[in-house]
């Protein structure tokens, strides 16, 4: 599973035999959550969470929104069409 960003602690994961929309895996020691990205305009959405506050999930949420061009350029050089 490749990693295409860290947030601290956390690894942003997209897999390559992953489904369409776009979206991305958070992974850490506290939990795990998926958003939805909405590329390439955004932005991100939460589709679950297991683990993380709700603090943890809006900041997760706002780095997501910085980095999303390079995170839609990521899931199209993986999976193509977003």
């Amino acid at each position: 599973m490749p990693t295409v960003l860290r947030l601290g602690g956390l690894r942003v994961v997209i897999y390559p035999n992953d489904h369409r929309p776009a979206h991305v895996h958070i992974k850490g020691a506290e939990g795990e959550a998926v958003f939805i990205l909405h590329c390439p305009a955004g932005p991100p959405e939460l589709r679950e969470s297991y683990g993380f506050r709700l603090v943890d999930i809006g900041r997760i949420e706002g780095a997501l929104n910085d980095n999303l061009a390079v995170l839609c350029a990521q899931w199209s050089a993986v999976h193509g069409d977003y």
